[in-house]
């Protein structure tokens, strides 16, 4: 075994992560969640602490 047999290894480990992040990534059974956590910045939460404006006393 010499260096370029680890090299092979290494490239093919890396090929098999980055094709089950995409697998991953587009599952159907992702989509819900990716689209819950897209629609967070505009969801309605009470925040009474931006209201009063004291969310960090000094």
């Amino acid at each position: 075994m010499d260096i370029n047999d680890l090299r092979s290894i290494v490239t093919v480990a890396g090929l098999v992560c980055f094709l089950a992040i995409v697998w991953w990534a587009y599952g159907k059974g992702s989509k819900k969640g990716f689209d819950e956590a897209a629609n967070l910045p505009f969801a309605e939460h009470d925040d009474r602490d931006a209201v009063s404006g004291t969310s960090h006393p000094r």
